[in-house]
Formats: C-alpha cells, structure tokens, sequence
C-alpha cells in the first residue's frame, strides 16, 4: 500500500489515485529495493578479486576421460574425427571440451545469479547471419548448451579462448591476457550502460553498426567488412548449386561429397521429412504460408562443427515453385553438458522437457534478431532442433587474427555477451556487482591465462594418447 492507501501499480489523475489491480508478470510501482544495491552487496559474500581462483579438484577427470564421456551416444564412426579435430590445437580442445570446463567452474567462486547464459560462449561462437531483411547481425550464434546458470561461467569461458586463441595466432603473452582483460572490461561497461537506459532501449541495443564504436574495436574493421561480403553470398541457394544435381522430373538432389556430406537410407530420409509437421507445429502461424510455398525434395547427412561432430545432423532440401532452395538444417539436441555441473554447484538444474525446445527458447532469449523459422522436432524419438542453413553466416577465426587485433575482439565479444545476459537477468543487478574499478577485469584475466594453461595440459595429455594410440583419431577433414 502507498502512504495515501491505494493500492500499488496506481496512478494519478487529477491528483485521484486510480486503482488497479496488480497484475501478474509485471513490475510494482512504486518499486521496492534496489538491484544495483543489492549487486554491491554481493561483493562481501564473493569478492570480485576471488574469481582468479582456480582450485582444480584432485578427482577432476583427465582429458582422455573427458573426451570419451562426452562421446557417450554420438555415432560411434564419427567420433574419431571429433577427436581429431580436437587434437588439432588447445583452443580446439577447449571448443569440444564445455563439459570438462564445467566440472572446474563448479569450483570456483560464484555471485549464485543467474541468467540464460551460452553455456559454450567460446570467442568462436560469435558471428554474422542474416536477419529477416536480408540485413546482417552479429551475436552470439552457437546454443547447444544453452542452460539457466551462473553468468560467470559464461565470461570465463569467454576469456580463457581469447588467451588460446591469441597464442595459436602467435600472439605474445601480453597480448593475450590484454584480450582477457579487454573483454571483462567491455561486459562491465556495457552492463553498466545497459542497466542506465530506458528498458525498451537497452533490450534492442548494441546493434551492430554501432558496435564497433561503443568498443572502440576500429582495427576489426576491415576484417569484418571482408566477413560480411563472404556472409551474405553465403546462403541457401550456393550450397544447393554446390551441393545437388538435378532429377528427371525437374527437382535437384543431394551429390554425396565425403566425409562431411552423404546421401542417407530412404527409410531415413523419409523419418527425417515427416518430422518437418511436428516442426511447423512449433513456428508462429505467420511463418506457415513461407514454408507451404516449398516442397520437400531430399534429405543428407552433414558433419558438424567441433564438440558437435558425432551428433545427427541433416541438411533438407526445399525448392519453391521456381526451383529455389531453402535448405533447413536438422540437428540433434543433446543434453546441454552443463547440467550435472551446476547440481554440483548447488544449482536447480533438471533435463529439460524436449532438448530442442531448450536449445530455441535459449537462443531467442540471448538474441536481439534470430532465425525466423527457428524451431524442434522429434527423429525416431531423439529431439532436435530446426533452423536455416546458410542463413548468410559469416564468423571470424579468433585464432587467425592479427595481433593487434586480439583486443579488439575481445572488447566486441564482451559487449555482446553482456547485451546476451542482460535479456534474462536485470542489467543493473550484474552491474552493481561489477562496479567501475578495474578489479574484475584483472581477476577474469588472471583465471582467462591459468585455465589457458591447465588447457594446453590437457591437450598435451589427448595428444599423447593419440600418438599411442589408447584413443583413435582421423585428421585431416
């Protein structure tokens, strides 16, 4: 009740209050409390300085056993090329290795708020895609583990790649830890920007023709510039020219092009396709007309990414009356890697009702712009998720750039994680914590370069286990 008796969420009019009743799922006004307060007050409990800390458990996994954990219930033939793939480079190793990171996060010092966070927000799960305008964003763009958890997490993941990526790149030691440091410092001033706007604003902000000038990011410029032309001839319709060859009655089918793409059994294909009606059950309505102007032509199994070689994933070939593609991608939904991780740390963490709808309900609520026809279905009772393939993605190899471009990159990475964050957990609360000292940003870096460390270990260990062959490896694709 306010001072004058009425109820809260009133207003005035004419100096009468008006009386209405509160309503559930909205805010109460006068509100009570404050979250940047409350962030403060967090400091006591969890120092800013405490997450340096790495403490590794003396029970923790070796990196053999990691990788053959998280190989459990992926296609048995494939896994040898995710090996592979992993033993290519330390920065390689962490973008297949989000379990075993997990297991030492759950160790660490930890503020207990959580947002929906990436759950694998290494510096190589950024990039462009097309919007519904044809237009380009970038953002983050990679969600398999997508999961309610610490924030934190998320930003140490964040800043241990820039430190491997920058030394694959040939970075000196500095420069790493400065692309750490870099990054940690563009959350926390965009948290702090984003916790003093107006809410609508700071929901649609960071767009990405004034990212590069709120991180001061100005010597990416020209690599983004070459990202984006490759981006947006990079679409439906030139993988389908590259990709299939025509059929007699006029439609076009998938070329088997080995290892990464095969044609697959009819009974398959034909699982696969018929999953397509559960799929449009989960769009909104308005995008039901678009997809009942294509027509089903085929279905090819595609090779995947780092962590998710192994997993199913299909390539379905629509043509509109034209003869022009647009092909969807199928891809198997895992259980995000995170979760038995976070019961450790205390966390309410289950697994989700259908791992597909996790992985979309995840990606809208980190993304300014998504896909238009994200959504999930079901093959042969394994969930999946359903979006376009070639959507004009573009990404930038972190561990490509030029050294003087590592820091940069990190300043527009952190930004855009923090814009990600604050969609599910109030901005000024993450921001009161944070503050305007510096003594995150040098914490985060000192974690970013010791977990850095305990990762070129790790894949140190998996190489050598390679060479001795205790786990098979196909390199080279």
């Amino acid at each position: 009740m306010t001072k004058d008796g009425a109820e809260a969420g009133t207003r005035t009019e004419d100096g009468v209050p008006r009386r209405l009743p509160r309503v559930r799922g909205f805010a109460e006004w006068p509100a009570e409390g404050s979250p940047r307060e409350e962030g403060k007050a967090l400091r006591k409990r969890v120092p800013r300085s405490a997450h340096a800390t790495l403490d590794l458990d003396a029970s923790r996994p070796g990196a053999v056993d990691a990788v053959e954990e998280s190989s459990r219930g992926r296609l048995p033939e494939l896994t040898p090329l995710r090996v592979g793939r992993m033993a290519a480079t330390p920065f390689a190793f962490l973008r297949g290795a989000a379990g075993l990171m997990a297991y030492d996060l759950a160790r660490t010092p930890m503020t207990r708020i959580r947002a929906q966070i990436c759950g694998d927000a290494h510096a190589a799960n950024f990039g462009l895609y097309g919007d519904a305008r044809g237009g380009l964003v970038i953002d983050l763009n990679d969600f398999d583990e997508t999961v309610l958890g610490p924030w934190e997490w998320d930003l140490k993941r964040l800043t241990t790649s820039l430190v491997l990526a920058g030394r694959a790149a040939g970075a000196d030691e500095d420069r790493c830890r400065k692309a750490a440091y870099d990054a940690v410092g563009a959350y926390r001033r965009t948290m702090r920007l984003l916790a003093k706007l107006p809410v609508l604003d700071a929901w649609n902000a960071i767009a990405d023709e004034e990212l590069v000038s709120h991180t001061d990011a100005h010597d990416l410029l020209g690599t983004l510039e070459r990202v984006s032309e490759k981006a947006r001839h990079n679409t439906s319709g030139r993988f389908a020219a590259k990709s299939t060859q025509p059929t007699e009655d006029g439609g076009r089918r998938f070329v088997d092009a080995p290892p990464v793409l095969r044609r697959v059994p009819d009974a398959e294909a034909a699982a696969v396709a018929a999953s397509l009606e559960e799929y449009v059950g989960t769009l909104p309505e308005d995008r039901l007309p678009l997809l009942a102007r294509h027509a089903v032509h085929d279905v090819a199994f595609r090779v995947v990414g780092t962590g998710s070689v192994g997993t199913r994933s299909y390539v379905v070939l629509l043509l509109d009356h034209r003869g022009e593609p647009l092909v969807l991608q199928v891809k198997e939904a895992r259980a995000s890697a995170l979760v038995p991780h976070l019961v450790t740390a205390g966390f309410e963490a289950s697994a989700a009702e259908h791992e597909g709808r996790r992985v979309v309900r995840g990606q809208k609520r980190m993304q300014v712009v998504s896909d238009t026809l994200l959504g999930w279905t079901t093959v042969d009772g394994r969930p999946f998720q359903v979006r376009q393939f070639r959507n004009r993605k573009g990404s930038v190899d972190p561990a490509a750039l030029a050294a003087d471009q590592m820091d940069d990159y990190g300043r527009m990475t952190g930004a855009l994680l923090a814009r990600a964050h604050s969609h599910s957990v109030d901005p000024r609360l993450i921001a009161g914590y944070c503050g305007k000292s510096e003594e995150l940003d040098e914490a985060m870096a000192a974690f970013a370069v010791a977990y850095a460390d305990r990762t070129e270990a790790d894949h140190s260990d998996l190489v050598t286990a390679v060479r001795e062959g205790r786990i098979a490896a196909e390199t080279g694709v």
